[in-house]
């Protein structure tokens, strides 16, 4: 059976961002997944300071909650990302997750995600899809340093207020569609 971790970028609970991850893994489990969530606003992940140990393949320094995620991200066999635009890019809580990646690096490590398939959710309160495109290739870039592949995304343009994005039910099953589909990846 199919694993499939979410990860949540956004510090609102049951904003636009976590009910888009939520409504893509509850695809993803209709199509017989095991799902987890993460919400990065209830954990502490602290900032990478460039230490290299992780390029060692020796433990990260840092005593907080990203150390209890790297096994689960080497365990899933898929992974939602998701974050909301902010000034055009990711959430601090979302790049600090991402800069923490590192740990992946090296040659010891990168084989537990290489090649793991990744789907985005981006909703953000401009109209024009364009104004996603920096996180999008953000997230493109890295993914593909990391040897991952982006399979799918979904872009939910026009939704500020918390939960707005439950007045789109047409994007809403785009998102249970998009996690149906991450399964048979």
């Amino acid at each position: 059976m199919a694993n499939v971790l979410g990860i949540a970028g956004s510090p609102r609970k049951q904003g636009n961002t976590h009910l888009l991850v939520s409504h893509i893994l509850d695809g993803a489990a209709e199509a017989g997944a095991e799902t987890e969530a993460e919400l990065l606003g209830d954990l502490t992940v602290r900032e990478c300071d460039g230490c290299h140990a992780c390029w060692h393949a020796k433990p990260c320094p840092k005593a907080d909650d990203m150390n209890a995620l790297y096994p689960r991200l080497a365990r899933c066999d898929a992974l939602v990302l998701g974050t909301p635009v902010y000034w055009y890019g990711p959430t601090a809580l979302m790049k600090a997750f991402i800069d923490r990646l590192v740990y992946f690096n090296c040659p010891e490590n990168r084989p537990k995600i290489a090649g793991k398939p990744v789907v985005l959710a981006i909703p953000f309160e401009e109209d024009r899809l364009d104004m996603a495109e920096p996180v999008v290739d953000f997230f493109r870039r890295c993914l593909a340093y990391l040897e991952m592949r982006l399979v799918g995304q979904i872009l939910v343009p026009g939704v500020t207020r918390r939960g707005e994005v439950l007045d789109h039910p047409a994007r809403l099953e785009e998102a249970r569609q998009l996690g149906r589909s991450l399964v048979g990846w």
